[in-house]
């Protein structure tokens, strides 16, 4: 059967318009469906902080992120590989990703950096530090300066993970050795923010200081 159609040059015109317009529409819906789902696409991904939208607060000469790196890269995981984790507690990250995770303008602070935060909040940093809520046992902060500091535990190289609630760990860029760097570490027992050093193959917290 043969169709014959009897449209004019306008009429043409103006359905050939519509369906261009159409055509555009749908692509643009199509790319901005691909960009909006692709932020925590792979395993593990999860809500809260990203690359480039995060809490800050400025505390002495200092500003902070006020909440744990999120940023989904390559070297990093959410703790028991659970999105929900990622979500409440930032992303853990080895220390070789934790150097480079950072976002532009912002880096990861070395142990003397971290030293001047605890030196400026003074005595009972760690409960001045911790947040409000978040930490077992009745182990919260005060959140006196809204670092806001929370327990993500860590994981290990062999994939397993341990004391989410309890402890927090947060690289610094400074090396112990060629195969340890140290990090800050806060317990919900305690009212301390020390120092320690461990393997840099171990999964921790990241919290990036302003260039």
């Amino acid at each position: 059967m043969k169709f014959t159609f009897n449209l004019n040059k306008k009429e043409f015109s103006m359905k050939k318009a519509k369906m261009l317009s159409l055509t555009a529409s749908l692509v643009l819906a199509i790319t901005f469906t691909l960009s909006c789902s692709s932020d925590d696409g792979d395993e593990g991904g999860g809500g809260g902080s990203s690359c480039t939208n995060f809490k800050t607060k400025q505390i002495g000469t200092q500003t902070w992120m006020a909440e744990n790196l999120n940023c989904n890269v390559e070297g990093s995981k959410c703790y028991d590989d659970d999105p929900a984790n990622c979500k409440k507690y930032g992303r853990l990250y080895n220390w070789a990703t934790a150097k480079t995770a950072c976002p532009s303008g912002w880096h990861l602070p070395t142990n003397d950096e971290w030293a001047e935060l605890v030196s400026f909040v003074g005595s009972n940093s760690g409960t001045k530090l911790k947040a409000k809520s978040g930490w077992s046992n009745n182990g919260n902060g005060t959140d006196d300066y809204g670092f806001s500091a929370l327990p993500g535990g860590y994981g290990l190289s062999d994939g397993s993970f341990g004391t989410v609630g309890n402890s927090g760990y947060w690289w610094s860029a400074s090396e112990n050795s060629s195969n340890n760097a140290y990090y800050r570490y806060m317990d919900y027992n305690g009212d301390y923010a020390d120092w320690r050093y461990d393997k840099k193959s171990g999964l921790l917290s990241v919290r990036c200081l302003q260039d």
